[in-house]
């Protein structure tokens, strides 16, 4: 594997070669890394995979127009035809006036330590990283009876590094570490026969955060218990109570709405409402790329943009739109340090860490507080148009009666109008926990139709 420093240096050479074959304008990103993952089932090892992988992605301008290419060959040829073909490529696209880079004066690197990368995800041994599979599907596997058979557990560990560099003076890189295990029980009802399955992980940067095998076990049979059972309701409008793993899916919503692509293109309902309330006054959504060990943190975007703190609903107030260089442009405002970027193509946008502020009841106080609603802990397939903000989606859950969660539900459906979903946020709960890059408390939301029988 290269030294920092020679990726660095990589990355120079690759700007400087680009430029002198007649680039107006170059960046270029270098990725190397190293993934483990194994799943154990019944016990037994069904996969394991452990490889390192590496590539380079360069971005070339002649004026306006634009192209990009890639290539895992860092030799001297590689080089020479990841750039010849990039510029070739480049005179022959259409002219984009909002094509470029970032303003100079707006790249840079945070300098604090984000404490993303960790060396113990790499310090078990195999034989170790294939336990904490098997201890996490031992766990689910003996906390009932009902539970005799499972769709395995797994263990996952990565590092990387990423240097990103431009021909107007970038330079940055990073390394990150993450790691994960998690284990899916599946239950049988002795009545009938009938199954359910749920699951359950932990993911952190370092495995001293990484929950215990037997804790993700324990927790996985748990939610798959109490699905035993499950039946469907008569269809009514009641209130809905998000358990977090799903609610979390109700706040990309806010992300899918305010992603400048979508703005620029007409494509979302939040288009033209900056400044205007698009939710209740209970509701502050954030996007911050700057949580020490946050899933989605990082020193600089995919353009060498800082990241940073971006408020993008307060209190009911849509106050920014997720942007990179380009739909910064589009838009004429400015960039948030959203761009995200891949060995090719341009820069998309994705988020930092995007999430909902909790409040102040716990999951317990919310559900307490409906005589008749239902609990969502899943959610099926997709129907959700960004446009118009219909929403319907499948679902699964626990139905509940006098502020108690009574018995299971499934093939239903939750259906709604995600405008007005945002402004019926009437609890939120203050169990916030980031297991990824977005994540949201227990939310309820009043006035949905629940379709079942």
């Amino acid at each position: 594997m290269e030294q920092k420093s020679d990726l660095k240096q990589i990355v120079s050479d690759v700007i400087a070669r680009a430029t002198k074959a007649g680039a107006t304008a170059a960046d270029a990103i270098v990725r190397d890394g190293s993934e483990f993952s194994t799943v154990v089932r019944m016990g037994s090892v069904e996969t394991l995979k452990e490889s390192g992988s590496r590539g380079m992605g360069l971005r070339v301008f002649i004026g306006q127009r634009a192209a990009s290419t890639y290539s895992s060959d860092f030799s001297q040829e590689g080089i020479e035809l990841l750039v010849s073909s990039a510029i070739k490529l480049a005179r022959v696209t259409s002219e984009d006036p909002y094509a470029g880079l970032p303003d100079p004066s707006l790249l840079g690197s945070l300098q604090e330590d984000l404490k993303l990368y960790y060396s113990d995800v790499y310090s078990l041994s195999t034989a170790d990283r294939i336990d904490y599979a098997r201890r996490a599907e031992n766990a689910a596997i003996t906390a009932d009876p009902r539970i005799q058979n499972s769709d395995g557990a797994s263990f996952d560990a990565s590092t990387g590094r990423k240097v990103l560099a431009n021909s107007v003076g970038f330079m940055g890189e990073y390394e990150a570490s993450y790691c994960a295990v998690s284990a899916v029980p599946i239950a049988r009802e002795k009545e009938n026969g009938n199954m359910q399955r749920d699951w359950w992980y932990s993911a952190a940067r370092t495995l001293g955060k990484l929950e215990s095998p037997e804790s993700v076990g324990a927790e996985a049979a748990r939610r798959t218990l109490r699905r035993l059972g499950a039946r469907k309701v008569p269809t009514t409008k009641v209130p809905v109570v998000f358990d977090p793993m799903v609610s979390r899916s109700i706040v990309e919503h806010f992300f899918e709405a305010a992603n400048g692509d979508s703005i620029y293109r007409g494509a979302s309902f939040f288009a033209g409402k900056l400044g205007e309330r698009v939710a209740g006054e209970n509701v502050t959504v954030i996007d911050d790329g700057t949580m020490p060990g946050g899933f989605g943190s990082s020193p600089f975007d995919g353009e060498g943009v800082p990241s940073r703190r971006t408020v993008v609903v307060e209190k009911g107030v849509l106050k920014s739109y997720m942007l990179n260089t380009y739909t910064a442009k589009k838009l004429g405002l400015k960039t948030t340090g959203n761009a995200s970027r891949g060995l090719t193509g341009n820069p998309g946008i994705s988020a930092g860490n995007f999430f909902l502020e909790p409040g102040n009841k716990s999951p317990q106080e919310i559900i307490v507080g409906v005589k008749n609603g239902l609990y969502v802990t899943e959610f099926l397939g997709f129907g959700v148009n960004l446009v118009t903000g219909d929403f319907s989606r499948g679902a699964s859950g626990l139905w509940i009666e006098n502020g108690e969660l009574t018995f299971p539900v499934e093939e239903i459906t939750v259906a709604g109008n995600l405008k007005e979903m945002f402004r019926y946020i009437v609890e939120i709960g203050n169990d916030l926990e980031f297991r990824g890059p977005v994540a949201a408390p227990t939310i309820r939301i009043d006035g949905l139709t629940v379709a079942g029988a």
